[in-house]
């Protein structure tokens, strides 16, 4: 996701500005989370940048209900405060502020991303995983997400300090913030990610941290239609399995599609047909995710050829959107409770505590938030409680 993220820095849509003004100012309040299948499933919309969309009127045009809102920088003049595209505060906004109330208003939810391609990240001037947790807690807790994507490309993706730091970040914000739904989404190429994908995949491990999600974006890097990108991503499903140790069902589950539509930077084309095509092999693979930069694109050009306003190929407004919805339709609902489930009468656990970073087998028992859980099969990472009744965990009730 490249160039055409930032080609149209500064043309917001009259319809944004005046939302954002007419807003309670601040945070919006706290909303009941919907099945991760939607967070899964939520395109990357600029809220500030590249003539954005008025998220309703999407919303109301296809029955998308999750936006995946970019992207959260480290301040242009340096620093380890976040902010929005590296120029607003995110402590002082109001303007996406007001966008995430109304998209909640309509019934939906955001997910917010940080890194992409342009710009300097938090993790490479925060300095340390505490420090570069702390300001990303600032974002969860500013628009009380249930959500976050880290979208780690260059030149942070080389960076091993900063790398460090943005994983060790999003494991700790993954255990401060039970059932936050977190992906981590990198460059792809014909072998599904190239040296330092595959050297983030083994971090993750060596540190214990299993996201949601691991995404590639199979473009930019001489592919030619959805076919190639299919071949991609089950490169990618058996790095999976070979780095992490996982079976072929647990890949496909943590695996995920995060595409572009239309032209892409460096000119592939991609249209409604090879998304079906990547669709298809989605559903039908059980994959996790299934994205694409970016709904400031889903439409076609008109007086313009800017590759960040408009996709360059033939199509009406908000069809590549809509693959979006049929995904979020054909995952499994997975939902994160809003409130911690409490013990009837105050009794207590006797099985061990679940462990993140632990593996589980078949008939394993466990505790979690006072509950006795059983694994059906082989998990890691999954939460007792948050996947409904496509989970892993057998809830047995209260301890």
């Amino acid at each position: 996701m490249r160039r055409s993220r930032l080609a149209a820095i500064g043309l917001a849509a009259a319809t944004f500005a005046a939302t954002a003004v007419s807003l309670v100012l601040g945070a919006p309040s706290a909303t009941a989370a919907l099945g991760n299948n939607w967070y899964a499933a939520a395109p990357y919309l600029m809220p500030q940048s590249n003539n954005p969309p008025d998220p309703v009127t999407v919303m109301n045009a296809t029955g998308l209900k999750a936006f995946q809102l970019a992207f959260i920088l480290a301040p242009n003049g340096g620093g380890c405060s976040p902010t929005w595209d590296g120029t607003s505060a995110v402590s002082s906004d109001t303007a996406v502020a007001g966008v995430i109330s109304r998209i909640r208003g309509a019934g939906g939810d955001v997910s917010v991303s940080v890194g992409g391609y342009g710009g300097t990240k938090l993790g490479q001037t925060c300095g340390t995983v505490a420090a570069t947790a702390a300001a990303y807690q600032q974002v969860i807790t500013k628009y009380s997400l249930k959500a976050i994507d880290f979208d780690l490309e260059e030149p942070e993706y080389e960076n091993t300090a900063a790398i460090a730091n943005e994983l060790g970040a999003a494991k700790k914000l993954q255990a401060d913030n039970p059932g936050l739904f977190v992906s981590v989404t990198m460059p792809g190429t014909a072998a599904g990610t190239g040296w330092f994908g595959t050297q983030l995949i083994d971090q993750a491990k060596s540190i214990g941290f299993t996201p949601n999600n691991f995404s590639i974006m199979p473009f930019d890097g001489g592919f030619n239609g959805g076919s190639s990108q299919v071949s991609a991503l089950e490169a990618l499903h058996g790095l999976l399995m070979s780095h992490l140790g996982w079976d072929s069902a647990t890949a496909y589950s943590h695996e995920g599609f995060s595409g572009m539509n239309g032209k892409s930077d460096a000119a592939e084309m991609f249209y409604t047909a090879d998304f079906q095509t990547v669709y298809d092999y989605a559903t039908s693979h059980g994959l996790g995710r299934f994205t694409f930069w970016s709904v400031n694109r889903d439409r076609a050009c008109v007086g313009t050829t800017d590759n960040g306003v408009c996709s360059n190929v033939p199509q009406n407004d908000w069809d590549f959107t809509k693959f979006s919805v049929r995904f979020a339709g054909a995952t499994p609902p997975q939902t994160t409770p809003a409130t911690t489930p409490t013990t009837p009468g105050g009794g207590s656990c006797t099985a061990a505590e679940w462990d993140r970073t632990k593996v589980y087998v078949k008939d394993d028992v466990v505790s979690h938030h006072s509950h006795k859980w059983t694994a059906k099969w082989w998990t890691q990472g999954e939460e007792p409680g948050t996947t409904g009744e496509w989970g892993v965990w057998q809830d047995n009730g209260a301890c």
